[in-house]
């Protein structure tokens, strides 16, 4: 599965599990740690928890390499490493005090279809 349609099923999966926000970040030009970042974030730490868990089951059922997940037992900031993709699942509070948005400001943002 090529990154975009990977990206687009990732969006689609948090989606489905009421994430707010859903951005897409082109990072090729910008770092050499992902070449996509996607952010979201949820209100409380069981949806946090819920959009992770989602995430995973897809990424599984659709032979996705999960590498590393991250942060799920404090369901503060959940990483989850998909290769040339990174998924940053936010508690609200935590999306605003990084606000990786701002912080990667020169990576352009990608429409994607949910």
């Amino acid at each position: 599965m090529e990154s975009r349609q990977v990206i687009e099923t990732v969006a689609k999966a948090c989606d489905d599990k009421r994430a707010e926000g859903i951005v897409v970040l082109d990072m090729k030009e910008v770092s050499l740690i992902a070449d996509y970042f996607l952010i979201c974030e949820a209100s409380n730490e069981r949806q946090v928890q819920a959009i992770a868990r989602e995430v995973k089951d897809v990424a599984d059922s659709h032979n996705i390499d999960i590498k590393r997940m991250e942060g799920f037992d404090q369901a503060r900031w959940v990483l989850v490493d998909l290769g040339d993709i990174v998924c940053h699942i936010f508690h609200r509070e935590e999306r605003s005090y990084y606000n990786l948005e701002k912080l990667w400001g020169d990576a352009p943002q990608l429409e994607v279809n949910l």
